[in-house]
């Protein structure tokens, strides 16, 4: 794997990977341990199978609250906090929806833990760790199908609705965080379709040149990182550098 640059950071930068067992989330762990300008980078997981990282379980806010303490006291400021979780499927209780008959509370609840609640937590804890006096990034992965404004087609009901919550509470998150920190971005990511487990059942109609390898999602959306200011904070943001509208 080629490296990757981030001029646009004051270097060295320190960087936290939250979700870093996941498809994407190892993508972005491995291209920011390779990369120069990366002084410090904590790996955060919930799976243990990622040597060196910290224990997070996105719906357990102490051990959000744990990562966030390690992370200050291992690295001090936190120049990128990139958070690389998901859920869309979970075995054959969480499933995505065709219609309203196939909805339940469950699966809302869960779908929200996972891809709402669990991230604004994060922000709850990480953005008070983020430098004033120069640029740093709270990138958080959402979905395109999250968008309002883009649902032409319906169904998957359970996660659009995280994902648009999720898109909401960094927008706000965004707001605040502007008051203190007006160097800082604080966005929304859409990574495109990636050949990971979260999509793997759903890429039947999906033609070969519009699925990317993790790594090269992680690539593209750390370009796009690279690429913001704090003018382009709180939007959701696709791969290929574009604004999707919420």
């Amino acid at each position: 794997m080629t490296t990757i640059r981030l001029p646009s950071f004051r270097a060295p930068l320190n960087a936290v990977v939250i979700g870093a067992s996941g498809g994407i989330g190892s993508a972005f762990a491995a291209l920011l341990g390779t990369c120069d300008d990366v002084g410090g980078l904590l790996l955060c997981a919930r799976s243990n199978r990622v040597p060196g990282a910290i224990h997070v379980d996105l719906a357990d806010e102490p051990s959000i609250a744990m990562a966030a303490e390690t992370a200050r006291s291992r690295l001090g400021e936190i120049d990128l906090v990139i958070i690389a979780t998901g859920m869309l499927h979970e075995g054959e209780s969480v499933r995505p929806e065709k219609s309203l008959r196939a909805l339940s509370a469950a699966s809302l609840e869960r779908s929200f833990a996972v891809n709402a609640i669990g991230p604004a937590l994060v922000a709850k804890h990480f953005l008070p760790l983020l430098p004033r006096d120069r640029k740093a990034v709270f990138a958080a992965l959402s979905a395109r199908v999250g968008s309002i404004a883009d649902n032409q087609v319906g169904g998957w009901y359970a996660y659009r609705a995280a994902k648009a919550a999720l898109n909401q509470l960094v927008r706000t998150a965004a707001i605040e965080l502007a008051r203190k920190h007006p160097l800082a971005v604080c966005v929304t990511l859409h990574p495109g379709t990636v050949d990971t487990a979260l999509s793997r059942p759903f890429q039947g109609g999906v033609r070969p040149e519009q699925l990317q390898s993790p790594a090269m999602a992680a690539r593209h959306l750390l370009t796009v990182v690279d690429g913001l200011d704090a003018t382009g904070t709180g939007r959701l943001y696709a791969w290929d550098g574009s604004v999707i509208p919420f």
